[in-house]
């Protein structure tokens, strides 16, 4: 691929000393700039096509970059280029309208002195390393200071460790669903919550499996990943696999708790066809005596109010007996 000339940095849209950020207009780009130690950090947030045009007029980036950009379902990659290098990867965020968990891809322009961050949708943990360098002096000259590679690990880094709180709710949330399954009030809801929650865990393991690869790629470039930088995207990758492994365990769990409340649902429909079994047998003898005695042919003692008396005694024992001898067999 033919070298691409280095993107110039203009000064346009640089922030104050101690960092700024950009209002979103209607035609005005939603830019916000971090600067400090020879490095600047420019994230904007849902780009549009005037940020586009801004990116554009003021970095040379290839066009094929601008298209995955403003593409939708790239999966998570690593492109290195002579000058920069156009990173791709996709982080978990829950969606209250719609209550579940839905990908933010993150496009990440790296060069020697500068990081563009381009989250499609807000991702809270990249906004917070960004408002803490912003407002903090010593964090910005802390992070700023080791370079690029340096600056894009933290990013990254916080992004990955913000998959724990949700792993974590989401392990709250399959141990009540084990508890209600043995609970007969909520039995109707059970099924409901463990379709989300295995929806979840789908979710989950689509957006981290592919993000996988692309973690290890990041770590084996050698352009801004270099010395002891490569310990610290060891790191992320350490945190990524754990991420899997919990999503592992959670996939094997929910599938053991589907097939626990199958039992459960199982057995109780049995206990409840037992309990009616049991009742039809005890009421078919007295059926019997009933119909014998209501035909339309003469029987012994008919007319007489002794014979009725008779029949009565004779069905409650027949009853009586039945129901004594279907609790010693454990049938009632």
């Amino acid at each position: 691929m033919p070298r691409l000339p280095r993107p110039p940095l203009r000064r346009a849209a640089r922030s104050r000393a101690d960092g700024s950020a950009h209002a979103a207009e209607p035609d005005v780009p939603n830019v916000e700039v971090v600067e400090a130690e020879g490095l600047r950090w420019i994230n904007i947030e849902r780009p549009r096509a005037v940020d586009r045009a801004w990116l554009e007029e003021h970095f040379d980036f290839h066009p094929l970059d601008y298209e995955d950009v403003y593409s939708r379902n790239q999966r998570p990659k690593v492109d290195e280029y002579p000058d920069y290098l156009f990173v791709v990867l996709h982080f978990p965020v829950y969606d209250k309208r719609v209550n579940r968990l839905n990908a933010a891809e993150v496009d990440i322009f790296v060069g020697p002195d500068f990081l563009i961050t381009l989250p499609n949708e807000p991702l809270a943990p990249l906004q917070y390393v960004f408002d803490r360098c912003r407002t903090n002096e010593d964090v910005r000259e802390d992070m700023f200071s080791k370079g690029a590679g340096y600056l894009l690990y933290k990013v990254v880094d916080a992004c990955v460790d913000a998959s724990f709180p949700m792993l974590r709710k989401m392990s709250l949330k399959l141990e009540r669903l084990e508890e209600a399954i043995f609970d007969e009030e909520a039995n109707r809801e059970v099924v409901r919550d463990l379709s989300n929650a295995k929806q979840e865990i789908i979710n989950f393991r689509k957006i981290v499996r592919p993000q996988r690869t692309a973690l290890k790629d990041l770590e084996r470039t050698k352009r801004y990943v270099t010395g002891e930088l490569d310990i610290y995207f060891d790191d992320i990758n350490d945190a990524s696999e754990r991420v899997w492994d919990m999503l592992e365990n959670f996939k094997e769990v929910i599938e053991g708790l589907e097939t626990t409340n199958e039992s459960v649902l199982s057995h109780r429909l049995n206990d409840s066809i037992r309990v009616l079994t049991a009742f039809s047998v005890i009421m078919l003898p007295l059926t019997l005596i009933a119909s014998v005695l209501g035909m339309n042919v003469g029987v012994p003692g008919e007319g007489s109010v002794h014979a009725f008396w008779i029949t009565i005694v004779v069905m409650l024992s027949v009853l009586t007996g039945m129901v004594l001898w279907f609790r010693k067999r454990g049938w009632l």
